[in-house]
């Protein structure tokens, strides 16, 4: 099992933050209004976060490299302000490629391990390193806004981190968050299953009941939404640990599938199979 999960953790990591090989001529950046001067872009890889105030623009993850003007071009055409700050909700490259043209606009914020992984996993250094790491948390002033940065437990990653608009209420989960979709849970990363079940259960008592969310990937949400993944997710952890407990084999785990209810969960890069491998591969400790 373990090498199921190294040639899952492989394929997804070619699919998502790779980019050499890919065209992104034809992606669109597009800006959605979420509340209170709060974006949300989508184009290709994990969406992003914009606070726009007249003090300056603030960027949660920044997707790939090539997309960096487009990304930077979106900005400006929800405010022509300069880039105060980047925040990287965790290392994965499509969220953070564009470190390397906005690192030198800004400081980049993340946790320790991101800083860590950046450098060895994705091999990547100088502008595209955070400059400004901790181990729990920080918070950010910007135009009035309270921007509240927090470290979670190993769950996607060993490194991440949710941002928190308060006066907006608006709430950037990261990749703790795919919106109507199995997640990714990288587990040669320090991702754990049950961490990352943990961590979602107590965001959802930590924030307002009608707090806008923007998810890593996916549309946006908000507290319901928030509920169903993590529904979805205790459902799944909970019905492969009781097999597993068992005696049941990986095959026969696979066979008898998620059921109905979350068949149509699956998506391009992670599908029933490979979510169930996931939960199989950490649950059963190989």
């Amino acid at each position: 099992m373990k090498k199921i999960s190294l040639l899952i953790a492989l394929l997804f990591s070619l699919a998502l933050p790779s980019h050499a090989a890919r065209d992104f001529s034809t992606v669109e950046i597009k800006a959605q209004p979420v509340a209170g001067g709060v974006y949300m872009l989508t184009g290709s890889g994990g969406n992003i976060g914009v606070l726009a105030t007249n003090e300056g623009l603030v960027l949660i993850d920044d997707q790939f490299a090539p997309l960096a003007a487009k990304i930077e071009a979106a900005m400006k055409s929800i405010k022509s302000a300069p880039l105060k700050y980047i925040v990287n909700t965790h290392y994965h490259g499509d969220h953070t490629g564009s470190n390397g043209h906005f690192g030198k606009e800004a400081p980049i914020f993340a946790h320790s391990n991101v800083r860590k992984r950046v450098n060895e996993d994705n091999k990547k250094s100088g502008v595209d390193l955070p400059v400004v790491t901790y181990e729990h948390g920080v918070t950010i002033y910007l135009g009035g806004e309270e921007i509240q940065v927090m470290h979670l437990p190993n769950g996607h990653t060993d490194g991440d981190s949710v941002v928190y608009f308060k006066k907006a209420n608006v709430l950037h989960m990261g990749d703790l968050l795919f919106q109507g979709r199995f997640p990714y849970i990288d587990l040669n990363a320090g991702g754990s299953v049950k961490g990352y079940l943990a961590n979602i259960k107590s965001l959802s008592n930590k924030f307002p009941p009608d707090v806008k969310i923007i998810p890593g990937h996916g549309s946006l949400t908000d507290m319901k939404g928030l509920m169903d993944f993590i529904e979805m997710v205790e459902y799944s952890v909970n019905k492969v640990d009781a097999a597993v407990q068992e005696g049941a084999d990986s095959g026969e785990i696979i066979a008898n599938g998620i059921g109905d209810k979350y068949k149509d969960w699956a998506w391009q890069f992670i599908s029933e199979e490979r979510w169930l491998k996931t939960l199989i591969t950490d649950l059963k400790g190989e």
